[in-house]
């Protein structure tokens, strides 16, 4: 008898860890071809997307396979967003300086239409003209399906993805939670600091903020 309850325990563990290598397994192969869902946190695969811009291309992130990839999203009416663009050259000073260092810069518009932010192709063309923007591409995420898949919260919220098309940044744009210009003087711009890092080889040292802003207007919202 103590030899069969051996074996049946025995069995029992096979089976155990028979379930425990197949369940492993499908997790490995789920994610390997796309079946699990990409968590938009740092460490973590940035979730794919394909999109219009504003030229009238049709852009995806697997176009930009080996660089680095700054993610923006922007509403031009907030007063968060004004900070940055109309008093003083934060935003567009990192957007060339994205440009000059070989990475691609994305400015996401995800407001619905008829909502604040919403504009047509043409006036986030001008926009951008009007404050010496100059981000590679602006996608107008009218259904907020790009905006969801990252979970982006505010404007701005930035997320830095890189050549490996992992996330290695998300968050605010730096450490002065506040509409009032007067923060931009002395702030720690975290994009710039995680930049900085990853130029050097190093980690990220503060890969993940709280994001500030007024809220992304999704529809319903």
């Amino acid at each position: 008898m103590q030899t069969a309850a051996k074996t049946i325990s025995v069995n029992r563990r096979h089976l155990v860890l028979g379930a425990s290598l197949f369940a492993a397994t499908a997790l490995a192969i789920a994610a390997f071809t796309g079946g699990a869902k990409a968590e938009p946190f740092p460490g973590n695969p940035a979730p794919a997307f394909t999109a219009a811009t504003a030229a009238g291309e049709t852009v995806s992130l697997s176009d930009f396979a080996g660089q680095t990839v700054i993610l923006e999203w922007t509403n031009h009416d907030c007063p968060f967003v004004m900070k940055h663009y109309n008093h003083g050259t934060t935003m567009a000073g990192l957007q060339a300086r994205a440009a000059q260092e070989g990475h691609v810069w994305v400015q996401i518009i995800s407001s619905f239409p008829g909502t604040q932010g919403h504009v047509s192709a043409e006036r986030a063309v001008e926009l951008n003209d009007a404050r010496g923007a100059s981000p590679a591409h602006v996608i107008l995420d009218e259904s907020g399906e790009i905006g969801r898949a990252y979970e982006a919260r505010t404007t701005p919220h930035m997320f830095i993805i890189d050549a490996g098309g992992v996330i290695r940044y998300a968050g605010a744009i730096d450490d002065q939670p506040s509409a009032n210009p007067a923060t931009l003087s002395g702030a720690l711009n975290y994009v710039g600091q995680a930049l900085d890092e990853m130029a050097a080889g190093e980690p990220v040292s503060v890969p993940e903020t709280q994001p500030y802003g007024c809220s992304v207007k999704y529809e319903g919202s």
